[in-house]
């Protein structure tokens, strides 16, 4: 298994090094030289298999000689045994086909654990099979970094490093990050929007003498081996319903289109997938971009579900060099052009083609609030803001008929609404409880560190702390 950067100069690696490297070093996406096949017999097999068993043979095929199947198999048995249900991502039956895909059972109550207690052990074995040191960099618009820290943190090998933006991520999601005291663990609070801590991630790691200097990696969706793990529960989700003997639809809350991209990727492998809905709040780039085919950065806008206040989907580059057929010169220019000049267009033909798989909804904050509302009062199930917003175009998309009655939707519920208790007790009265395990979380004491949004101050800031 090699990997190669959608921009052209950093090919031919294998899995441990796009792990540990995360971005290119040509400032591009790793992704696999060819898309690793599975049988229509291969995942009919899979039904019955433990998630852990299934997760083992989905990220085998992208690990190559680097790691086999057993050692992937004893990785994913300790990422998923801290899980609070014992399906791991189970799913709840709604109305009309459509299935609500709960990714909030991991320790830190959203979908980024799913991937990220699996990284953790993976970095680690990497890191200690070559006797080196990791400050790990990455930046979050709410739930990568508590899900980092938590996975990553006394750990003697790595070093972490969050970067969030003041006052726009939910009291619990600060709370889940500042109240974790592991060593080499950091929360840093940056002035600026996502975008903003987004852009230093990149700025530091472009600068090469920096990165080779203090080892730098990253645990963002930028990071291949991130995307891995959440292929898994596409499938898992998917054979629930009958695949591969039935196709099915996936509804996905989007921001950064990490999650989506590894239900395309699910798709490349095999999975009989009718459709991909994404699901955009206000910052409605993607939306925008699937209506007329130009990509436009504008100001971020805050709503009801933060995690998605976004305007640079970083991992739509990895979907643009594939709708490009791989040429990684015509795509460096395209993201040249957006870095530059905010914007990017595709031809009316390339625009098509993706419509084949992808639809598009921009869910305002007054239907993400009745998405929420109705759901509870019709099931007595509570979404968060962000889950709300994928009920939201599962519902319009299957009105809409884009999507077959005979085809199941699954629509991902990717945080627990504890998660943002403001947003969910405006809609339905009911303010929901943190889970037991993390019950005293907002009377736990924080660690925080403040500092200017620039790449200057995160540079300093990472050398004066980092331990090797």
């Amino acid at each position: 298994m090699e990997y190669i950067s959608t921009r052209g100069e950093d090919d031919n690696i294998n899995f441990e090094s796009a792990l540990l490297n995360g971005l290119a070093r040509d400032g591009g996406l790793y992704l696999p030289k060819e898309w690793p096949k599975l049988s229509f017999s291969e995942i009919s097999d899979m039904q019955g298999l433990a998630y852990f068993e299934i997760a083992a043979l989905i990220i085998s095929k992208f690990t190559g000689d680097d790691l086999n199947t057993d050692e992937v198999t004893q990785l994913t048995k300790k990422s998923y045994e801290n899980f609070t249900h014992p399906e791991v991502a189970p799913l709840t039956p709604l109305e009309n086909g459509l299935f609500a895909l709960e990714l909030f059972h991991g320790p830190t109550i959203a979908f980024k654990d799913y991937a990220m207690q699996f990284l953790a052990r993976a970095f680690q074995k990497a890191l200690l099979k070559i006797g080196k040191h990791s400050v790990i960099l990455g930046a979050t618009s709410g739930d990568t970094g508590s899900a980092a820290l938590q996975a990553f943190q006394n750990q003697d090998s790595i070093d972490i490093f969050i970067l969030f933006p003041s006052g726009k991520v939910s009291p619990i999601q600060e709370r889940q990050m500042t109240s974790l005291a592991g060593a080499g663990a950091h929360a840093i609070c940056v002035a600026g929007d996502f975008d903003t801590c987004q852009d230093i991630v990149k700025a530091c790691f472009n600068d090469h003498k920096f990165r080779d200097s203090t080892n730098l990696s990253a645990i963002n969706s930028i990071n291949w081996a991130r995307l891995v793990p959440q292929i898994v529960y596409y499938f898992t989700s998917a054979l629930e319903l009958g695949a591969p003997h039935q196709k099915v639809a996936f509804s996905v809350p989007t921001g950064n289109f990490g999650n989506i991209f590894a239900g395309w990727a699910a798709n490349q492998m095999g999975l009989p997938v009718e459709k991909l809905i994404i699901a955009s709040n206000r910052n409605d780039i993607l939306t925008r971009f699937f209506e007329d085919g130009r990509m436009r950065r504008e100001k971020v806008e805050q709503s009801l579900s933060p995690s998605m206040d976004i305007q640079v989907s970083s991992n739509f580059e990895r979907l643009l060099f594939e709708l490009l057929d791989r040429d990684a010169h015509l795509c460096a220019g395209k993201m040249e052009a957006f870095a530059s000049e905010g914007m990017f267009d595709v031809s009316v033909e390339q625009l098509k083609k993706l419509k084949e798989m992808f639809a598009a909804y921009r869910v305002s904050d007054e239907q993400t609030t009745y998405s929420i509302k109705s759901l509870f009062d019709d099931y007595g199930v509570i979404f968060d803001p962000h889950s709300a917003v994928g009920l939201h175009a599962a519902r319009a998309a299957r009105k809409d008929k884009i999507i077959a009655e005979s085809i199941p939707v699954i629509s991902l519920a990717c945080a627990h609404p504890a998660k943002f208790p403001d947003a969910v007790e405006k809609a339905i009265g009911i303010r929901p409880q943190l889970p037991q395990q993390l019950s005293d979380l907002m009377n736990r004491q924080e660690t925080k560190i403040n500092i200017d949004g620039t790449t200057k101050a995160t540079k300093e800031l990472i050398i004066k702390n980092k331990r090797l």
